[in-house]
């Protein structure tokens, strides 16, 4: 019998609203990172993440963009921590590149080495990445990470920031917003859960030290994420990125909302996206649709004592006014013209 052919046409995958991972409607050229099966896949499958780890997510999307940016040659520390322990129990490793395990707290340094080995070795093609929780960052690899910015070293520091220590019980780090209930700040007293007015901003701490990147970013914008390193990865000296990766067990939240969390804090202000460079912001994401903070916090069981029977609509107002600060400071809201308020609002 004659041999048929029949016409072949490339395959779309059709996927719902504008958030979708992927997004291969896209021209190639557009597409994210995750969107290619020949992606790196620097962290993959047999991690002991909990089911809807943002750190696992923001991890996986922030290497596989960086392995794009340097064809593959880049070497990554990771810090002690909830990433480094579900990805590598002995004798097992998940990573898929060259990785190296640190102490709690000296991450930067350990990077900082590894750059100037490099460098000696007349291997400047080949790229270095930090990476830890907030609790390294923030807290214990502090002085290490400053030390980094301060003399210029050539290394990407990426802190996914889980607002706490997960890894040993949920206790409070300097990255913890105000009244979170954890292990350390519970839910009792006048001010229940962690304390107003303490703890660090680590993006504006990097900015203060004039370093040629910083940028903050989470993981529901998939394509702002892999932008930004690759932008970082473009760029020699210090550059630092702070993701927000939601946390289902310490946030106490469903594990199909880690996406929509992460969107929300964005999206209430709580969270600002934005870059600057050489101690100057230069660019924001602007909010798009406008949520106030109680439907961010009603989705976490961290904030649960705020709400019910013993509702605190007090402390959910200073949380909000903490929200239309930053929305204010970093201009994440156009203002709409006094004769274009009305448009769209219903009858």
């Amino acid at each position: 019998m004659p041999e048929t052919h029949q016409a072949r046409h490339p395959v779309k995958f059709y996927q719902v609203g504008s958030f979708a991972v992927g997004n291969r409607l896209l021209d190639e050229a557009d597409r994210t990172v995750q969107s290619d099966r020949e992606r790196t896949n620097s962290l993959t499958s047999g991690h002991r993440a909990c089911q809807g780890c943002g750190e696992a997510l923001g991890a996986r999307y922030a290497l596989d963009a960086a392995m794009r940016a340097t064809d593959g040659r880049m070497v990554v520390a990771n810090a002690t921590g909830c990433l480094e322990v579900f990805s590598t129990p002995y004798p097992e490793s998940s990573w898929r590149i060259p990785w190296l395990h640190s102490l709690f707290g000296n991450t930067a340094a350990v990077a900082t080495g590894i750059a100037a080995a490099l460098k000696v070795k007349g291997r400047e093609d080949i790229r270095v990445v930090a990476q830890a929780g907030d609790g390294g960052t923030v807290d214990i690899g502090f002085g290490c990470l400053s030390g980094m910015f301060e003399r210029n070293d050539d290394v990407l520091f990426v802190c996914y920031d889980n607002e706490a220590y997960m890894n040993t019980g949920v206790q409070r780090s300097g990255a913890t917003p105000p009244a979170a209930r954890t292990a350390t700040t519970e839910a009792v007293g006048p001010e229940p859960g962690n304390r107003f007015g303490q703890g660090k901003n680590l993006p504006l701490l990097a900015l203060a030290h004039e370093i040629p990147y910083v940028a903050t970013a989470t993981v529901a914008d998939l394509h702002d994420l892999e932008r930004k390193v690759e932008k970082a990865m473009s760029i020699r000296g210090s550059r630092y990125l702070h993701v927000l990766v939601p946390c289902p067990l310490g946030w106490v939240a469903a594990s199909s909302e880690t996406i929509h969390l992460a969107r929300l804090a964005r999206e209430t202000g709580l969270f600002p996206v934005f870059e600057g460079a050489h101690g100057e912001v230069t660019d924001v994401v602007k909010i798009r649709h406008k949520e106030p903070v109680e439907e961010y916090l009603r989705l976490q069981g961290r904030y649960k004592h705020l709400f019910g029977s013993g509702a605190r609509p007090d402390i959910v107002g200073r949380i909000q006014e903490i929200a239309d600060r930053n929305i204010a400071r970093f201009g994440l809201v156009d203002e709409v013209p006094p004769d274009e308020q009305s448009v769209g609002k219903q009858p």
